[in-house]
Formats: C-alpha cells, sequence, structure tokens
C-alpha cells in the first residue's frame, strides 16, 4: 500500500507503444511551469498534445495520467543508446518544480520519498537496470536540462534507484576530448551533441556545469562505464 495518496487524474493523451518495444527506460521531469495545477491541466489538455503516466506534487500527492501499458507523450525529440522513440520505451515521471524559467528550488523531502516509493515500483515492475534511470536532459540534450543540478539522484540511487559512480584509481589517467566523447556515447548519451556533457554533468557532477572535461568528470563517467560494462 502506498504511503502517499494517489489520484487518478486521466490524460486523453497517449497511445499504443510500438511493435516489438518493451518499457526499459524510466524518464524523470520536472514540470518547469509556475504551478502544480497549470502542469496539471497541460498534461490532460487533449490540445497540448503532451502528457506522462505519472505526476508528483510538491506534497507527495501522486497523479495518474496514462497507464503504464500505454505510450505517453513526454520526452520529445529524444534518444538513449542509440535509438530514438524514446517514449515507446519508457514510463515518464512529472515531478512537480516551477524549474529554471520559473524559479527552480530544491525538491522536498516529502516529495522526493513519493518520488523514491513511485519509481521503486516502475523499476521493479518493468525490470529497469539502474543505468537506465534517466532525467529528461540525458535523452534530449540539445533541448531540456531537467529534473536539473538541484535534484537528488545520489539519493534516490542509494534506495536502488538509478546509479551513481563508486570511484577507484582505475578511473584515473589522462583523457582526450575525443576519448570523453566516445565514453559518453558507449553510456547512451548522444556523442554528436554537444550538451551532452553536461547533461552528463547536471546527472552526476551537479557541483560542475561547465560542460567542459575536467579529470573528476571523467573519472566518473568512466567509473559508470565499469559499474556497468558498457
Amino acid at each position: 500500500m502506498s504511503s502517499f495518496r494517489r489520484i487518478d487524474r486521466p490524460s486523453p493523451n497517449h497511445g499504443p507503444r510500438a511493435e516489438g518495444t518493451r518499457v526499459e527506460l524510466l524518464i524523470l521531469h520536472y514540470t518547469g511551469m509556475p504551478t502544480a495545477a497549470n502542469a496539471l491541466e497541460r498534461l490532460c489538455d487533449p490540445a497540448a498534445q503532451v502528457s506522462a503516466h505519472y505526476t508528483v506534487d510538491e506534497d507527495g500527492t501522486i497523479y495518474a495520467h496514462v497507464p503504464e501499458d500505454r505510450r505517453a507523450w513526454h520526452a520529445g525529440r529524444s534518444s538513449w543508446r542509440g535509438a530514438e522513440d524514446v517514449n515507446s520505451r519508457s514510463i515518464g515521471v512529472e515531478i512537480v518544480n516551477p524549474g529554471h524559467e520559473f524559479g527552480y528550488r530544491p525538491f522536498s523531502p516529502v516529495q522526493m520519498a513519493a518520488v523514491a516509493e513511485l519509481c521503486l515500483g516502475i523499476v521493479g515492475r518493468h525490470g529497469i537496470a539502474p543505468a537506465d534511470v534517466l532525467g529528461h536532459s540525458d535523452v534530449a540534450p540539445a533541448r531540456k536540462e531537467d529534473p536539473g543540478e538541484l535534484f537528488d539522484w545520489l539519493g534516490l540511487a542509494a534506495q536502488g534507484i538509478g546509479l551513481w559512480p563508486t570511484l577507484s584509481q582505475a578511473d584515473d589517467g589522462p583523457f582526450t576530448d575525443a576519448e570523453v566523447t566516445a565514453l559518453l556515447g558507449r553510456y547512451g548519451y548522444d556523442p554528436a551533441e554537444p550538451r551532452a556533457l553536461l547533461s552528463f554533468q547536471r546527472h552526476f557532477r551537479p557541483e560542475c556545469l561547465t560542460g567542459t572535461p575536467d579529470p573528476e568528470t571523467v573519472r566518473r563517467l568512466r567509473a559508470l562505464l565499469r559499474l556497468t560494462g558498457r
């Protein structure tokens, strides 16, 4: 039984998943709108043609919009590990936060607890690997920056949701820009996207949003590849 209030708020904006696909990704977003009411209205507006499977409000309330066996319209133009149509391969969760445009702020402990409970259920039902719990900015770095550098990826990873690098001396050493681009591609990012490294930093090194490689960023990238065997 859920520890948080759940409300059905159906969205008409969904369709069948592409034939031959299965749910293998969990994509986390922030709503990026001034209020939760604004976001919920848009996600359920047929004219907007956007949706998600769930929205998590700041007080921990979870809104259910689209059944998990249906393709919600949350990721837009995106790719991961060389494959597009991320919507057909994923569950999308919106997390209420005004975002960078309307006053980005930390996510509250109760909201993160609700996100964790919801996501644990999703990854368990679908067998989603930790490395495939992603932010919108990971799969669409040219367009998106959510859920952003204030999101507690480390805290989620500690609960078995997503991955966080565990460093060792094997991850040290010199690097070149070409090597970093190749490593990003191996992990899953679009290596042709100039903002891929910045998106990586938003997720895995939020204290350093330079978009350029440095020893600590590269160490974390190498560590993740070592942990996943990619």
